[in-house]
């Protein structure tokens, strides 16, 4: 559009982001990433912009375009996309944004949706939900273990696919296999409500050590047509 009527008429909104210890200030925006990018691949050297001197109205700008999201993995790209933009710009954590982020579980699975864009975590979101947690540390801080909670998250569904692979081969058809299996091996299933809550990285090993155990062979269709859960996406 910029390129078409030779003109620049939405000015983006940005804010000043000053890195604690930096003398250097820069600004960020968010909601103009798209024509900013434009800009610079026109080779513009200036943009117009509105500075908002409240960083809380920017995460409100950003929360909005979340919500914009229509399933799960936009809804997880986006929350992780505004999740880096608050790690590179201040020190909030991720329990003061919980408006913002509306469940840990985006977090984590847009880092995998990151790393694997044809990623079913619509057969993960569930279990997720249980298990994921807001942490007390910074979003700066706390990246790395989101991204460990990806990979392992990923290392798991290598397992998975191997079993749904296993699945397909013996002519068994369901829009719900990889969910079947994901709740075959769900621990939390039919763990007693008083018993001590798993740890994140306590249910996902014993994720992997029951789908290490899954027997494909055993699996009958009538097994699959009491199923139910979450389709699984295209892969």
């Amino acid at each position: 559009m910029i390129s078409k009527i030779g003109r620049f008429l939405d000015p983006i909104i940005v804010v000043r982001a000053q890195k604690p210890l930096e003398e250097t200030v820069t600004y960020w925006t968010p909601n103009g990433h798209h024509r900013l990018s434009a800009m610079k691949t026109l080779g513009a050297k200036s943009i117009t912009a509105i500075v908002v001197p409240e960083p809380s109205v920017a995460y409100q700008i950003l929360a909005l375009n979340t919500e914009k999201a229509h399933n799960l993995r936009e809804k997880s790209l986006e929350v992780i996309r505004m999740y880096r933009e608050f790690a590179h710009i201040g020190e909030l954590g991720e329990d003061a944004c919980v408006l913002e982020f509306e469940e840990p579980a985006f977090i984590t699975l847009g880092l995998c949706y990151e790393a694997r864009p044809r990623f079913s975590g619509g057969a993960y979101h569930p279990v997720l939900k249980r298990l994921d947690n807001f942490l007390t540390c910074s979003c700066r801080e706390a990246l790395k273990t989101r991204q460990e909670r990806a990979k392992r998250l990923l290392e798991l569904d290598d397992l998975i696919v191997e079993k749904v692979e296993a699945l397909k081969a013996r002519g068994l058809t369901s829009p719900y296999l990889k969910s079947f299996v994901v709740a075959r091996v769900n621990p939390i299933r039919f763990r007693p409500k008083d018993a001590p809550p798993l740890s994140f990285d306590d249910a996902i090993d014993r994720m992997k050590t029951a789908a290490e155990k899954f027997t494909p062979d055993k699996i009958r269709t009538e097994d699959l047509a009491k199923s139910g859960g979450t389709p699984d996406e295209v892969e």
